[in-house]
């Protein structure tokens, strides 16, 4: 697994509730993904051991390196958005 330096010295620090495994999980089998104007990429997927939270993994645009992760609250509700744009 690789991680930024940032991931490593802040966010790992910070959410400390995030695991890493939780992040290789939600890379290797999304249920969204999305390319960032910086060319980071944006993967989200449900966490069953976070009472079903939506965590957001960033990538590097190699698709692979970590660059940081959190829970995204508006994420449903995103979903929910675009679907009735359909």
């Amino acid at each position: 697994m690789k991680l930024t330096p940032y991931f490593e010295k802040i966010v790992i620090n910070k959410r400390l509730e995030i695991s890493l495994d939780w992040c290789d999980r939600v890379i290797a089998n999304p249920l969204k993904t999305e390319s960032q104007p910086d060319g980071r990429i944006r993967h989200w997927g449900i966490i069953a051991e976070a009472d079903n939270r939506v965590l957001r993994v960033v990538t590097l645009d190699d698709g692979e390196t970590i660059h940081n992760a959190f829970f995204d609250r508006n994420f449903r509700k995103q979903l929910e958005r675009e679907a009735k744009q359909i």
